[in-house]
């Protein structure tokens, strides 16, 4: 691998990491929120092979070293992958044993008019964490809840705030979170242990993100909850809505409570599942698999797409899809094309020499952290996608967390503080852009009212610089 006395200078290692920059541009123009389906993986690749030739002809560097740099970064990645699988697996068997549903069902019932965006922003947050996905939880959920909020006499950016509050809250903190493992997998760190980091920044955000809400809708005029009451009934009309479902979530929370490894907690949690269903659920999995046989409707939500149908209630029938393993394959594609472009990247030394121009503000704990959280906001800003950012940004700085002697842990939660809840901030991201389409209120409407995103970059700054829950094996360089 390429050492100091090798390494290019900034001006080269920046140029595949411009050309990626264009490319995705190109394809975000193209291809809109598709982008992620094959275009950004392509661009990954063609960039990496931009860097190689640089590599190869500029610095005379082997290919045999570049594809050796090139299988050891994707093989880092290569639990996470598994883990992505099973993730898959779990949301799907979740989905079609009645877990969500009866989440999404109960939290209904709970939503009080007076407390509507305190609550909305709660139940997105408990669907997001349940199902793992922020744009699964505004696809669905949220839109049902921007009509509700309509009725309710709300304004669609305060509304709009709270749902992608909520959403990107259970997006960070959940183990079936693709970013959630993604982040933990790029800076070593185990996945349980990085959500539990998480709590010292993610809590109070979310704590303060609530009080507000609560504030702003005090003085409301109470509406109808008649939406509600549909959405609630439909529910209860199609799935076998009881209590025992939840043993499952509450066992999956003992193995983790009690350090399983993660992908023994989520493959037995998904087997959990798949056997509840086939106890509580034979209809809708007779439904599944088109042909009235349980046991292969239970096998096919494990592993294939589905929906749930309601009639002539689209809202409901999204909300209850779920595209099982088959599902996670995009994202997979995505991680293992990135993971070629960091890998050729750091082959060439142009990584560790974009890492230097950050360095070049480190004097500390917190501007150590404050220069992890500007770059992640930079490729955020510039890359127009959170999975990229993630990658690039705990690439980059997981040597000098490394070399100050600091926790992993520590970079995996400011990541995910810097790149995952800002993403839906950015007007042209594929997060931005799909939250807002899907919502149908511009990003810069919804920005303002987006509180939990907002202070989660504040928060883990503010972390460091008092040092709370953060340990170094050296003696900290001067504040």
């Amino acid at each position: 691998m390429s050492n100091k006395s090798t390494l290019p200078p900034v001006w080269l290692a920046l140029v595949p990491v411009a050309f990626l920059v264009v490319m995705l541009g190109f394809s975000v123009c193209t291809f809109g929120i598709d982008t992620l389906y094959g275009a950004s993986q392509l661009t990954l690749l063609v960039s990496a092979a931009v860097a190689a030739a640089i590599g190869m002809a500029v610095m005379k560097l082997k290919w045999q070293m570049i594809e050796q740099t090139i299988v050891a970064s994707v093989a880092e990645v290569m639990s996470s992958i598994l883990i992505l699988f099973l993730i898959g697996a779990l949301s799907g068997a979740w989905m079609a044993s009645g877990i969500v549903p009866g989440f999404i069902y109960y939290g209904m019932k709970i939503i009080h008019p007076t407390f509507f965006p305190a609550t909305a922003c709660a139940l997105c947050a408990i669907v997001s964490m349940i199902t793992g996905s922020s744009w699964t939880t505004i696809a669905t959920i949220g839109v049902a809840l921007i009509g509700i909020g309509n009725a309710q006499g709300f304004g669609v950016g305060m509304v709009a705030g709270a749902i992608v509050s909520g959403a990107y809250f259970g997006d960070k903190m959940s183990p079936l979170s693709d970013t959630t493992v993604l982040a933990s997998s790029v800076t070593g760190t185990p996945l349980f242990k990085h959500i539990k980091y998480m709590t010292v920044t993610t809590v109070p955000a979310m704590v303060i993100t609530l009080i507000v809400f609560v504030i702003l809708g005090l003085n409301h005029e109470v509406a109808s909850t008649e939406q509600m009451e549909i959405i609630s009934k439909a529910l209860a009309s199609k799935f076998n809505i009881s209590g025992w479902l939840f043993l499952v979530p509450i066992i999956t929370g003992v193995l983790i409570a009690c350090k399983t490894p993660s992908i023994v907690a989520l493959f037995l949690s998904a087997i959990m599942a798949s056997i509840f269903a086939l106890i509580f659920q034979r209809g809708i999995l007779c439904e599944i698999s088109g042909c009235g046989n349980a046991l292969k409707g239970a096998i096919i939500a494990l592993y294939g797409e589905f929906q749930v149908s309601f009639e002539s209630n689209k809202t409901l029938a999204e909300l209850t899809d779920s595209s099982g393993m088959a599902g996670m394959l995009d994202t997979i594609w995505l991680i293992i094309c990135a993971m070629v472009f960091g890998g050729v990247m750091k082959a060439c030394g142009m990584l560790k020499a974009i890492t230097g121009l950050f360095l070049k503000f480190i004097r500390g704990r917190t501007s150590m952290v404050s220069s992890t959280v500007a770059a992640g906001a930079f490729f955020n800003t510039v890359l127009a996608d959170q999975y990229l950012a993630i990658i690039l940004t705990g690439g980059m700085f997981m040597p000098v967390y490394r070399e100050k002697g600091y926790e992993p842990r520590l970079l995996s939660r400011t990541t995910e503080d810097a790149v995952t809840v800002l993403s839906p901030l950015i007007p042209w991201s594929t997060c931005g852009m799909t939250q807002a389409t899907i919502l149908n209120v511009p990003t810069i409407v919804y920005l303002p009212y987006c509180f939990f995103n907002i202070l989660c970059p504040i928060f883990t700054i503010f972390i460091a610089a008092i040092g709370f829950g953060i340990i170094s094996k050296h003696k900290e360089i001067a504040e």
